[in-house]
């Protein structure tokens, strides 16, 4: 609707200029402050120039009002407009809010957690804003595509065969040994123990086979994180390996060479990033010829980096923050623009039950298991709760709150106007077909509002997309709910004179929020059950 208007307000105008959604509705649905930008240009007052604006817009089809006020031009879209688009969203429910194809094109690497356990809260998080990220994208016109880098290559893969081995002698072979106080902890390991002394013969366990082990329990660990994955709505295009990148390193090396980018120092070889902003250099060679895990991960974002997309994103927890130079300073010393690096960070997230911490998982350890989240609250839930404060910072919430079948839980409040809507058409013994046809034309000040709210999901994702806020998204679901119910109860539909026209608005309302919901990843509800 927002570019459709754009548009219009364009072509009348000959120019660029900016336009602004309003808070108080009952002032204007849009405005735009073009008059301030033109007033050194025309030599006059923006008052005036608004006023002379004003002039142009006489009987046009779109607007029921346009007026000047201190200088801004001020848009209230007329009720026939808005029925033409509520009839054709009506009408193509699929396409509603959909962008045209962008030339625009992004790679996103999210979650990309260690294979050596299963996913924890923290995970959970950046994985939910990332799916979100992309569905949203993509139902906006971008080529959006998904990566998960995997890190199946040094000393955590080692760790994690050696922490199995051990485990097997103890659990399995009952040898007397001492588990390494640095191995993993968690009930997870003894399972694959248990498992790998079932799949492999008993001589088989030593350690000159504790690098085969590593990798036959990464492919299990991995399996298990795209189960986690999967049983959050989450599914990622392509999985790639940190060990495949290892023969492209001495290329690397050479092409940071060539460019200044590199200096050897103690027998190590030095990224020279204090030069592009980081607070000093850092080792990317040991003295003893392997690599560091920031060397691999150059190797990788300069593969990512020329692969043609115009935009390269990555979701990182917020312990990476000083990760971020080292990266943009490689980037720029292979000839890359790193503005086109962007790097969002997902801040921590604690847990409460009944306002008290949330257990740790004996599974995984010291941490509390995505999974384990999941299978007491749900998918959608969880994906709410996360995806409604920015993913820079903090969170806190109570999962009890999340099972509470009241207005104060905010998925249970939007399923209900959802649910509501569908339960009017069914006690008005009434179709969608029916009703499509109705004029809303005839909709009270408060009804038109509530028409345009509806209307108004598009422009809410392109922000939330354009800003990386996707928290718009939930924020406009529960205000639409809030002005949905608030309508609802003010006014009679049953039998009411104009029944077919509000029924008509409701079912856009029950579009926006289905609409709004799958895009979060989750289904909106036609019936609440206990």
């Amino acid at each position: 609707m927002k570019n459709i208007v754009y548009k219009e307000i364009y072509q009348i105008l000959g120019r660029e200029f900016i336009l602004e959604n309003p808070k108080d509705k009952s002032l204007a649905h849009f405005a735009t402050p073009i008059a301030f930008s033109l007033a050194k240009e025309l030599k006059k007052a923006p008052a005036l120039i608004a006023a002379d604006l004003v002039l142009k817009f006489e009987n046009h089809f779109c607007f029921e009002k346009v007026e000047a006020l201190n200088g801004y031009l001020n848009f209230r879209l007329s009720r026939e407009f808005l029925d033409t688009l509520a009839k054709k969203a009506l009408r193509h429910p699929e396409d509603f809010c959909k962008g045209e194809a962008k030339n625009q094109s992004f790679l996103l690497e999210y979650v990309s957690a260690n294979p050596t356990g299963p996913l924890h809260i923290g995970h959970a998080r950046g994985a939910i804003f990332g799916d979100t990220l992309a569905r949203v994208a993509r139902h906006l016109g971008h080529r959006f595509d998904t990566e998960y880098y995997v890190n199946d290559a040094g000393n955590q893969i080692d760790l994690l065969g050696l922490s199995i081995l051990s485990k097997v002698k103890i659990l399995c072979l009952n040898e007397d040994i001492e588990y390494p106080q640095d191995a993993y902890k968690g009930e997870y390991i003894d399972d694959l123990a248990r498992e790998a002394f079932a799949h492999f013969e008993k001589d088989f366990f030593t350690m000159e086979n504790v690098s085969s082990l590593a990798f036959w329990a990464k492919d299990k660990m991995l399996d298990l994180i795209q189960q986690n994955l999967a049983q959050a709505n989450i599914k990622i295009d392509n999985y790639v390996s940190e060990k495949s990148y290892y023969n492209a390193l001495n290329s690397t090396i050479e092409s940071l060479k060539a460019h200044g980018g590199i200096y050897e120092k103690d027998y190590k070889i030095w990224l020279a990033s204090s030069l592009k902003g980081d607070e000093k250099d850092r080792v990317i060679v040991r003295d003893d010829g392997r690599g560091t895990y920031l060397a691999a991960d150059i190797v990788y974002h300069k593969d990512k980096m020329s692969r043609g997309y115009d935009k390269c994103i990555n979701i990182w927890g917020a312990d990476h923050h000083g990760y971020i130079p080292r990266m943009k300073a490689a980037m720029e010393f292979l000839g890359f623009d790193s503005k086109n690096l962007e790097i969002i960070l997902a801040q921590m997230v604690s847990l409460l039950k009944d306002n008290q911490p949330y257990k740790m998982s004996k599974r995984a350890g010291n941490f509390i298991l995505m999974s384990e989240i999941l299978d007491e609250i749900g998918s959608d839930a969880l994906r709410f709760i996360f995806l409604s404060k920015k993913c820079d910072t903090h969170l806190e919430f109570d999962i009890d709150n999340l099972k509470k079948e009241d207005g104060s839980n905010p998925i249970f409040y939007i399923n209900y106007a959802h649910a509501r809507v569908r339960q009017i058409f069914l006690k008005a013994e009434k179709s969608l077909d029916d009703v499509l046809e109705a004029d809303l034309s005839n909709l009270n000040a408060d009804g038109a509002n509530l028409l345009f709210e509806a209307l108004n999901l598009g422009a809410v994702l392109n922000d939330a997309f354009e800003m990386r806020a996707l928290q718009k998204l939930p924020d406009y679901l529960k205000n639409l709910a809030a002005s949905f119910h608030k309508f609802y109860y003010e006014n009679k539909v049953i039998g009411a004179e104009n029944e077919e026209s509000l029924l008509k608005l409701f079912a856009l309302v029950a579009l926006s929020i289905r609409t709004g919901f799958a895009l979060m990843g989750i289904r909106a509800k036609d019936k609440m059950e206990h």
